[in-house]
């Protein structure tokens, strides 16, 4: 069996670096071929790999979906394991990784295959989440630096500015056939179930076939914390929507920034839907 070990150079703060040599010998004794590379963001990492076996992927959830993304574009699908390195780590922590390098290098070696679903939204695949609204985009906002000395609470110090400055965001949905018109603050769809570690869809799995819709109302500031708090603390609140389906279309009048995996999104309108078993993990 041989595959790639793909990096991210800036992962866990550049010291899993380190550790590359580590896991391959890690993966040799599994009689698994890993050849290291560096993931560059202006290159299709699977160019010249075409027949591989494995992709074992070190990174956080936008290195994940980029290289998923590559993958669909030279049309292939090999195995996939994480190793997370990122700063959030939420489709790692989905699909039940260890969070320590060589104990997840170590699962991925031993491990069987299982495979979960993958969402698209007009035309790009994600793993986790696509979302737009208050604090949905500030992982583009913050800087490596940041990331790298403060990990999650740089995102914090951002979504605080984010937060000042929401504004209202008029929604038409139609999820699996059924409208809805919302005035909204913030949408998140999930393939996962959490977003910078919180919680937010605790009751969506990643292998159903379905995508989990979470709307919040646009209020005043006071009332819509209190519904985003009320939402993590399980009370239900009604300004949060929660719509589970397996296709959406979402359209606005306004153009909003979007957000997939922590990375850049589309324009409206979105068309989204849920692949079902389209990954093939190995954990």
């Amino acid at each position: 069996m041989k595959g790639l070990l793909l990096y991210n150079k800036r992962a866990r703060r550049g010291s899993l670096g380190r550790r590359i040599t580590e896991i391959v010998e890690l993966f040799e004794h599994e009689k698994i071929v890993l050849t290291p590379t560096l993931i560059e963001f202006d290159k299709n990492p699977f160019e010249g790999h075409e027949d591989i076996d494995i992709a074992v992927i070190a990174g956080g959830d936008g290195t994940i979906n980029y290289v998923v993304n590559m993958m669909r574009a030279k049309g292939i699908n090999p195995q996939i394991g994480i190793i997370p390195a990122g700063t959030a780590n939420d489709f790692a922590s989905a699909i039940g990784m260890r969070r320590r390098i060589m104990e997840a290098a170590r699962q991925i070696a031993k491990g069987t295959e299982r495979t979960v679903d993958c969402g698209v939204v007009n035309g790009r695949h994600f793993v986790n989440v696509f979302g737009f609204g208050v604090l949905t985009t500030t992982s583009h906002f913050t800087s490596d630096k940041e990331k790298q000395l403060i990990g999650k609470l740089a995102y914090i110090h951002v979504g605080i500015k984010d937060f000042i400055g929401m504004h209202n965001i008029p929604l038409h949905i139609e999820a699996d056939g059924n409208a809805h018109d919302i005035e909204a603050v913030m949408c998140l769809v999930f393939n996962g179930n959490s977003a910078g570690q919180f919680k937010l869809a605790s009751d969506a799995k990643i292998d159903d076939g379905m995508l989990d819709l979470l709307v919040l109302e646009h209020h005043s500031a006071f009332a819509t914390c209190a519904n985003m708090v009320g939402h993590l603390l399980g009370t239900k609140p009604e300004a949060v929507h929660h719509i589970r389906c397996q296709e959406l279309t979402i359209s606005s009048t306004i153009n909003e920034p979007t957000d997939v995996d922590g990375e850049p999104g589309p324009q409206f309108p979105m068309q989204i839907r849920c692949e079902k078993g389209a990954l093939r993990i190995r954990c």
